[in-house]
């Protein structure tokens, strides 16, 4: 398996990357959307990047940034943009409301609408079909268990060796991210490298030497399998229980990770590197 290479105009690319992304409405912050920028540059060239829920097309416009400057892609958008899903219903003000028209106009606005597939479309309506290789799958939708996984289950088999995963979220209240993530995928001797930068869960895809990292992911998965049991029924968490959250999330290792630290990150220490 190749290692990962970090281009070295890879810092100026995610300045204008996040200029453009920034003045986008949603949910991810800084050093998320710079971290999904250094995967984007960083993953194997020969499969797509998809995206599982775009909303208003924040983390679309820094992928398709990044994608475009490396020659990479396309970004596949995958969103039926009709607020129906966990933590948007705020947004359905009425049975026809919708993000996709702001969607289609921020990305344009971002010049990048050239740069995305876009399907308007429930993700499993998208995997039912799905045969592409993927090198980078962004799973930003349906966070519920059920939706995670399922999402999990229709596009990572189609992950290249040395692609990523990563679900935003995971460290917020829902239960699906993060049990699929520690179930799924901590758990299995097909990835390699994981960790947390906010509130992503990332893993590189490494079906045939993950097992060699198993020891850090198991690090990671005692300290993040803990929020599991508070979440799992879907209950708004309130008083001791929320404390609970709150206390169990802050053991869970999560800071941000610059394009010089991915680079180590994901080829592993010395004596791991093929």
């Amino acid at each position: 398996m190749g290692l990962v290479k970090v281009p070295g105009d890879l810092q100026s690319v995610l300045d204008q990357a996040w200029k453009a992304a920034e003045p986008v409405p949603g949910f991810l912050g800084e050093s998320e959307a710079r971290l999904l920028g250094t995967i984007a540059a960083c993953v194997p060239r020969g499969g797509v990047i998809v995206e599982i829920g775009s909303f208003k097309g924040k983390s679309a416009v820094m992928l398709a940034k990044v994608a475009a400057h490396y020659g990479v892609g396309p970004v596949v958008a995958i969103d039926p943009h009709n607020f129906d899903s966990v933590g948007l219903e705020a947004h359905r003000t009425s049975p026809e409301a919708s993000s996709f028209n702001e969607f289609l106009h921020n990305v344009a606005t971002a010049g990048v609408r050239d740069r995305l597939e876009v399907h308007r479309a429930y993700s499993t309506e998208i995997a039912a079909g799905w045969n592409r290789p993927i090198s980078f799958l962004w799973i930003d939708g349906d966070h519920t268990y059920p939706g995670a996984k399922a999402d999990f289950d229709g596009f990572a088999r189609h992950l290249v060796g040395g692609g990523v995963v990563a679900f935003h979220d995971a460290l917020h209240e829902f239960a699906g991210p993060i049990r699929v993530f520690v179930e799924d995928v901590l758990r299995s001797d097909r990835f390699g490298a994981a960790g947390f930068v906010q509130s992503i869960a990332w893993a590189q895809f490494r079906p045939e030497d993950g097992q060699r990292f198993r020891a850090s992911r198991a690090a990671l998965d005692h300290a993040a399998a803990p929020l599991i049991p508070l979440l799992q029924d879907d209950r708004e968490l309130r008083g001791v229980r929320k404390l609970r959250f709150k206390l169990r999330r802050a053991r869970v290792p999560r800071e941000a990770v610059s394009p010089e630290m991915w680079e180590a990150i994901g080829n592993g220490p010395p004596w791991l590197r093929s």
